[in-house]
């Protein structure tokens, strides 16, 4: 068992998923992550920052931008930078892109009605240390649950972001075609995780950690976790 990693799990007011990654990465590790109150304004020395999901300050303002400006975001820019991995799920996925962390920004579903299902990725980049233990995967089975996952960003940037093989997962059917029928919440080109330039921030709206023991429904989630932790 591999438990070399150091773990850190932010928490906010109105999250609700940060004990449930908790859970999957000591599941997947042997070891527990730091549970990190979102007023600290400094960071344990570690290896992982996750941001999770749930409903950070109730989603005021627009959900993720109150979060964004919490002291321990400093913190996570500055580890971000100097190359620690950064995972956003969710809620945690529009708090990294209204930080900046990530481009673009995550909208209201196309439908306008929250959405709780279980649904297929394609892993489109398999070559990161986020995702290298999907390589040879046509589709992973994940669920999804958020009213605001609709991913969009303007032209040059969209452009970018798929030249330079930032887009790591998108909407798909079990087999890995992409289509408008696969797409759940109307994100461009499918797209339901993206990383930053250099690799080491990931965020995504689909929840892995949902999806890390067989008795929840399947461990396609807990392959996430896996590829991390086999990079030490």
């Amino acid at each position: 068992m591999v438990n070399f990693m150091k773990a850190g799990v932010l928490v906010f007011p109105g999250s609700n998923c940060d004990r449930d990654v908790a859970v999957a990465l000591e599941w997947a590790s042997g070891k527990k992550p730091t549970m990190i109150w979102h007023r600290e304004k400094a960071l344990p020395k570690l290896d992982l920052v996750v941001v999770p999901g749930g409903f950070s300050y109730g989603d005021y303002l627009r959900c993720g931008a109150i979060s964004a400006n919490s002291p321990i975001m400093q913190e996570v820019k500055k580890f971000a930078e100097n190359g620690g991995r950064v995972l956003g799920i969710c809620n945690g996925f529009q708090i990294l892109t209204e930080a900046g962390l990530l481009p673009g920004t995550l909208m209201r579903n196309r439908g306008l009605k929250f959405i709780c299902r279980d649904i297929y990725l394609k892993p489109e980049n398999t070559e990161t240390e986020f995702t290298k233990l999907y390589n040879g995967k046509r589709a992973v089975q994940v669920p999804i649950a958020h009213h605001d996952g609709n991913y969009f960003c303007d032209n040059e940037t969209l452009k970018s972001i798929e030249g330079n093989g930032q887009v790591a997962f998108r909407y798909s059917d079990e087999n890995g075609a992409v289509n408008d029928d696969t797409n759940p919440n109307g994100s461009l080109n499918n797209i339901a995780g993206i990383f930053n330039k250099k690799k080491n921030v990931l965020g995504m709206m689909p929840h892995p950690e949902r999806m890390s023991d067989a008795a929840t429904g399947g461990t396609d989630g807990k392959i996430l976790f896996q590829s991390l932790l086999a990079g030490f």
